[in-house]
């Protein structure tokens, strides 16, 4: 049997996870009571592990944690870029400098090959 992501409503989250803790009910009794089944080798068992997650976000960030996406590694370069500090302008024009070279370094040595090449190619074409 296929498993299938089912995506869930940051307004359902809150509302198993509250109904849990103003209850006590435990990660079994709510996964129950709101359907939350995983299937493991063809048999279904409630799936506490889900609400476990929830239970944390909801402790964690509060109501909010469940409207940020949450998956995945993050990235350096989304987010409030103002963490990032200036770089001293000694520095940017070093790299700027630097950059340029390794440009220029590339440029020759695609030259160079090119030469190369040519110059085989005429070495086999041209009789002894």
């Amino acid at each position: 049997m296929p498993r299938t992501n089912k995506k869930y409503s940051p307004e359902f989250k809150i509302q198993v996870i509250e109904d849990k803790l103003q209850n006590n009910l435990t990660f079994s009794e709510t996964a129950i009571k709101y359907k939350l089944y995983t299937n493991i080798k063809g048999y279904e068992y409630p799936d506490k592990g889900k609400i476990h997650d929830w239970e944390r976000i909801y402790l964690e960030k509060g109501k909010e944690g469940f409207y940020v996406e949450n998956r995945g590694r993050g990235s350096i370069g989304k987010g409030n870029t103002s963490i990032r500090k200036p770089l001293d302008p000694k520095i940017e024009e070093d790299l700027i400098a630097k950059c340029q070279r390794l440009e220029m370094e590339n440029e020759y040595l695609k030259k160079l090959s090119a030469l190369i090449s040519a110059r085989e190619r005429n070495e086999k074409k041209s009789p002894k």
